[in-house]
């Protein structure tokens, strides 16, 4: 861990589960481990949801993710300050 808290992946568990260089993840919590997920590319997504939403939807959605983010970090902050 470097004192920016960056962190390396392995080049064997990077090909193991497909992390492009320079590539993006996702970092969580989930039952108080730290999980990486590797992120598609752009190119990969594109297209992904066409014909899924009807007009409007998608922001509706957006939102509805967004709030479950929010909720999460909210028990996540409350999980941490019990432990201090």
């Amino acid at each position: 861990m470097s004192r920016k808290g960056q962190a390396t992946i392995p080049k064997q568990l990077r090909e193991r589960f497909g992390i492009d260089t320079p590539g993006k993840v996702l970092i969580h919590e989930e039952n108080g481990s730290i999980v990486v997920d590797p992120l598609p590319s752009v190119e990969e997504m594109q297209g992904v949801h066409a014909g899924r939403y009807e007009k409007g939807e998608v922001l509706e959605h957006l939102r509805e993710m967004k709030d479950e983010d929010k909720q999460l970090e909210r028990e996540r902050d409350e999980r941490l300050e019990r432990h201090q």
